[in-house]
């Protein structure tokens, strides 16, 4: 499996392509499994008749298993996207490499996991409605004060008014 894929590693080759390795070496362990030997010994009688056509039939044999599952595989990676896929996780992981906090992992538990996401969002959405009420509590307070103000300024403005109409009458 890693024959001709020491070199390739140090290049950093993408999921696809290393998942096209993967399956090509499959079928490389699959056709040697399945060698002209162990056929051969399969059809023995056959053999002994017919060495040439028992070959040509092995041989299409092989090549017909090869293309068939090298088809569904093809299939599969249509169907899946994978290409597609194999890509987005590679430019993932190229954006991680950067990245200096460890990415989330679910724990399995739903209720933990939720706790750990939301519990420091709601930490921090806490602590900007406090700010903005400790904000909006010194605005009122201002408001309240000019407030008393304005009335002490009535109050002060009555109080000269009355003494100015009693001072007429």
């Amino acid at each position: 499996a890693d024959g001709g894929g020491g070199p390739a590693l140090s290049a950093a080759p993408g999921r696809a392509q290393v998942f096209t390795t993967v399956v090509d070496t499959f079928l490389e362990k699959l056709v040697a499994a399945g060698s002209y030997q162990r056929f051969v010994n399969c059809y023995r009688c056959f053999y002994k008749l017919q060495p040439q056509l028992t070959r040509s039939i092995y041989d299409q044999f092989i090549s017909q298993l090869q293309a068939s599952i090298k088809e569904e595989i093809q299939e599969v990676k249509n169907e899946g996207n994978l290409e597609g896929l194999f890509s987005s996780l590679d430019k993932i992981v190229e954006e991680a490499k950067d990245r200096k906090e460890p990415a989330w992992r679910p724990s399995g538990i739903p209720e933990e996991d939720v706790r750990s996401t939301m519990v420091p969002y709601f930490l921090k959405h806490r602590s900007y409605l406090r700010r903005v009420l400790r904000e909006k509590e010194e605005e009122n307070r201002k408001v309240a004060e000019s407030v008393l103000m304005g009335r002490d300024r009535i109050a002060e403005l009555q109080q000269l008014i009355q003494a100015r109409q009693q001072a007429w009458q």
